[in-house]
């Protein structure tokens, strides 16, 4: 099924997928039984796996992947070509309580910015920056900002090294023995230097 009703056009929601959002850009698709809440902004080209969930005030770029399981709840903010593997978990409230109804106000925000990966069933604590082309393991439990280019596993997630753009792990001299793209230090994270010419 296609949706042609408000910006929703050009997008396609499975029969058994739905998505109440009004802010969706074209070619994205959401699958069986994900859920896009109205209020939810997304982005062109973006995957919504099953089972997924979209919450109003999450904010999704374009080209994002979103896998099987996955919460993205009000608060986090993914930027362009980020991909959430299966089942990761953002939370967006450091004190939640059932007897208790905390505004908008009280959420703490999540951003990843372009690039970054998070690996099936990571936990994203919410008032973190997971940096661009970022990686975190499978399992990995987020409880603080993330530099750019690193590559963090563990609970609680710790830099175990470096990753290029296209995702292979970094030498010591910071060359991608993949794609042969050199990186150097910017801050606590990297940057590129130099792409490599195509291969």
């Amino acid at each position: 099924m296609t949706a042609t009703t408000g910006s929703t056009t050009g997008v396609r929601v499975h029969p058994q997928g739905l998505c109440e959002s009004t802010d969706v850009g074209e070619g994205t698709r959401v699958w069986a039984f994900a859920h896009v809440l109205p209020g939810a902004r997304v982005g062109r080209d973006c995957n919504i796996c099953d089972c997924a969930f979209v919450e109003d005030g999450a904010v999704l770029g374009d080209n994002v992947t979103v896998k099987n399981g996955t919460l993205v709840f009000a608060g986090v903010t993914c930027e362009d070509d980020v991909f959430l593997g299966p089942n990761v978990l953002f939370t967006n409230d450091l004190r939640p309580r059932a007897a208790i109804k905390r505004g908008p106000e009280a959420l703490l925000p999540t951003v990843v910015r372009r690039g970054a990966t998070l690996g099936a069933g990571s936990v994203v604590v919410c008032g973190t920056e997971i940096g661009e082309h970022a990686f975190a393991a499978a399992g990995a439990v987020v409880t603080r900002s993330v530099p750019a280019h690193a590559f963090v596993a563990g609970n609680p997630a710790r830099v175990k090294g470096w990753v290029c753009v296209c995702g292979d792990r970094l030498g010591e001299d910071l060359v991608c023995p993949e794609c042969g793209t050199a990186h150097e230090r910017a801050g606590e994270g990297l940057r590129v230097r130099t792409r490599a010419a195509r291969r």
